[in-house]
């Protein structure tokens, strides 16, 4: 295989039908390294805004189980990209997520917000710090892929396309960002968890890690701005690293989430059915029947 061969091969895929199959190549085999820190950074924006921080503090979730929080939704949603929309262990995974979101009152316009910032985020990233930009086919893929699994989730009036996605993204922050004090928690939180994978490195992974930050989710939490110099050569850092990526030879095998080294709560294995929380349901349950038939399209 040569360097642009999957991107060929995405480019005679129809992104409307054949939406699973680029995402996986995009995400499994051209960009997991950047996919997970963009999916990361997308959750993380969330935190900002209040009504969504201040739940996440409130279930304390991702202040006292930062790291199986963080498994369990990496795991989660790894696994509908794996198995598909239909395939048992997608089905279990979509399942799971539905009856933990429905315990808690979620607005529909903030769940679109999060659905949102699995589509553009992960492109603006790469764009930057990846080793080429996203194509079309794959921007229109990735759009395709997430309305279908915020159907699956019930969520309604979904961005259609990836800049309706991101028309979206862009005004419910500059309207929803803001200060809260539980945010600020579950931010520090989250932070602190990234930083001290890295041991000894910690305070300075965390430095760097706050150099990637954009002004507006600063100044949400209240963080001080770093100097100049910090933010540029930690991007410089990463851009040289997508220089050194586009040398490299093509992923033949893909890698998902699960094999990242940053998963550290399932030494010996899961089983998707078991991930995540378990709270008392409420009114309502799980929206759609995923257990008695083929989820709606």
């Amino acid at each position: 295989m040569q360097r642009y061969d999957w991107l060929k091969q995405i480019r005679r895929l129809d992104p409307e039908r054949d939406f699973l199959r680029i995402y996986r190549i995009t995400a499994a085999h051209e960009f997991p390294w950047d996919i997970t820190r963009a999916l990361e950074l997308a959750l993380y924006r969330t935190y900002a805004v209040p009504r969504i921080g201040r739940l996440l503090a409130e279930t304390a979730e991702l202040t006292r189980r930062t790291q199986k929080r963080y498994d369990d939704t990496a795991l989660l949603l790894d696994a509908v990209l794996e198995h598909g929309f239909d395939g048992a262990d997608g089905r279990t995974a979509i399942r799971r997520m539905n009856q933990m979101h429905r315990s808690y009152d979620i607005g529909n316009d903030d769940m679109r917000y999060v659905l949102s910032t699995f589509v553009v985020v992960p492109q603006r990233w790469i764009d930057q710090y990846g080793w080429r930009r996203l194509s079309e086919h794959e921007k229109r893929a990735i759009a395709a892929y997430y309305r279908t699994l915020g159907r699956h989730m019930g969520i309604t009036e979904i961005p259609q396309t990836f800049e309706d996605f991101e028309r979206f993204l862009d005004a419910y922050e500059a309207a929803h960002f803001g200060w809260d004090e539980g945010a600020r928690k579950v931010s520090d939180a989250t932070l602190d968890l990234m930083a001290g994978w890295y041991g000894p490195l910690a305070p300075l992974v965390r430095g760097a890690s706050m150099a990637l930050l954009d002004d507006t989710l600063l100044d949400a939490f209240r963080y001080e701005h770093p100097r100049p110099a910090v933010r540029t050569a930690v991007r410089g850092a990463l851009k040289l690293r997508a220089k050194a990526v586009r040398l490299l030879p093509p992923r033949r095998r893909p890698h998902y989430a699960r094999q990242n080294p940053e998963i550290k709560g399932y030494p010996n294995g899961f089983r998707v059915a078991e991930l995540g929380t378990f709270p008392a349901p409420r009114a309502g349950g799980c929206p759609l029947p995923h257990a008695d038939g083929p989820a709606p399209r």
